[in-house]
């Protein structure tokens, strides 16, 4: 049988190496091992508390280890890593049983040399009472503790302050809430209630989105089609665009097709919601996820969102839900925040032209929501302030509640506001 510890060492070492989102490359894992539930969910703890805390972990191996951390071996490194994050983080792992298992996995991977670094480095931080001194500096030492690069800290401080900068660290390092959202077109709510026997909880901001507690592929509820799994702040989105069953609806980002589920449930699976994405594979997910939850109102197809298209017709809603870099969603994809900045420049523009593009389609008195599940004034409020003042015909429109009276016309959605995932959302209407 598998080893939980040697899979997510491996794992560790493909993503941090390779750039592959941490979902994917454990989900492909976990299917190709023979590990039981138990250890797939030790190999699952592990593989993301290590990337979740990858600098600090890094940080505290530098203080032990009498090479540099950026010299080390790579399988090493990761040893080390889960060695620490267990020690620190997992009270059910004693942590002879840490230094033990790290060790041993030093030679199942054929590091045998190492394998007396590696218990060195473990037992002298268990020695000296697993403490950890933080440096002086402000900024290096929000770094270290929530483990993430100075320029993603240094941007979120600059735009947002020091306050919601840590809100949104510190919620990464937490494991996020599984939230759905319930189709009243599929079940009633006492149906949905019993169907998770107690293990699903209401939200109090909207009705029909509810967390749960258990794994919900499997569940009956979900092959028949009685939810999908959506954060809050994209449910909020797509209650923000407001559409009812008397409007045409584009969503001209839509894969893999979550929002453009929820304002079909929204529009009670009336009226009509044109959804289109840039490929056919993804094209494929937007299908086959209407036709699990009944939503006979949705017509999807492959589509470039810069591109005009002068075959479609004036919508009276549309939801421009534009590609971006992501980092509101890092509690749920650790390895984001990781990212060299120099990745995103080019993210602003490409945004406004989708934008751009998409207030071609919009009717007269027709309104668009523009959102990102990024933080990052330069691909939220930046793009909607260079569209306002390059397009006359367009205005701001007050976002319903409950985001209105907080934000205004513009919502940049930190977790201390409904407990979701970062997100950002505006709302124009076409005056002309």
């Amino acid at each position: 049988m598998s080893d939980a510890r040697y899979l997510a060492v491996k794992l560790l070492c493909k993503t941090f190496s390779g750039g592959s989102f941490s979902n994917i490359q454990l989900n492909s894992g976990l299917k190709n091992s023979d590990l039981d539930e138990r250890d797939k969910k030790l190999c699952s703890v592990i593989y993301y508390g290590v990337i979740e805390r990858k600098i600090y972990l890094d940080y505290i191996i530098g203080k032990f280890s009498s090479r540099p951390v950026a010299k080390l071996d790579n399988i090493i490194l990761n040893i080390l890593r889960c060695g620490i994050y267990q020690i620190l983080f997992m009270d059910n792992v004693p942590d002879s049983a840490a230094v033990n298992e790290s060790v041993l996995l030093s030679k199942k991977f054929g590091k045998t040399s190492a394998s007396g670094m590696v218990n060195a480095v473990l037992r002298n931080f268990i020695r000296q009472g697993k403490s950890v001194e933080f440096p002086d500096n402000r900024l290096e030492r929000v770094c270290i503790e929530y483990s993430a690069p100075p320029e993603f800290v240094k941007s979120l401080i600059d735009d947002y302050g020091e306050s919601l900068a840590e809100n949104l660290l510190s919620d990464a390092l937490g494991s996020p809430p599984v939230t759905v959202r319930m189709n009243r077109l599929k079940c009633t709510e006492i149906e949905f209630m019993e169907l998770f026997k107690g293990k699903a909880v209401r939200n109090d901001i909207l009705p029909d989105c509810f967390e749960l507690s258990r794994d919900i592929a499997a569940t009956e509820a979900f092959r028949k089609g009685f939810f999908h799994v959506q954060d809050l702040a994209s449910q909020l989105c797509c209650k923000a665009l407001a559409p009812t069953e008397n409007d045409l609806v584009l969503d001209i980002c839509a894969a893999p097709g979550g929002k453009t589920f929820t304002m079909a449930e929204l529009m009670n699976g009336r009226g009509r919601i044109m959804a289109f994405d840039l490929h056919e594979k993804r094209v494929k997910l937007i299908l086959d996820g209407a036709k699990r939850l009944g939503l006979s109102n949705i017509e999807a197809a492959a589509g470039n969102a810069a591109v005009f298209n002068p075959e479609l017709p004036k919508f009276t809603k549309i939801l421009c839900d534009v590609p971006c870099s992501g980092l509101g969603a890092v509690r749920r994809k650790p390895e984001i925040k990781y990212k060299d900045f120099g990745d995103f420049s080019e993210l602003p523009d490409i945004q406004y032209r989708i934008a751009e593009n998409a207030l071609r389609y919009l009717a007269v008195n027709g309104e668009m929501v523009y959102s990102t599940c990024t933080l990052r004034k330069a691909e939220n409020v930046h793009v909607v302030e260079k569209l306002l003042a390059n397009h006359p015909e367009i205005e701001p429109v007050r976002l319903p509640e409950p985001l209105g009276e907080k934000f205004g016309s513009y919502a940049d959605i930190f977790p201390c506001h409904f407990g979701s995932d970062g997100f950002f959302i505006s709302k124009f209407r076409k005056v002309r």
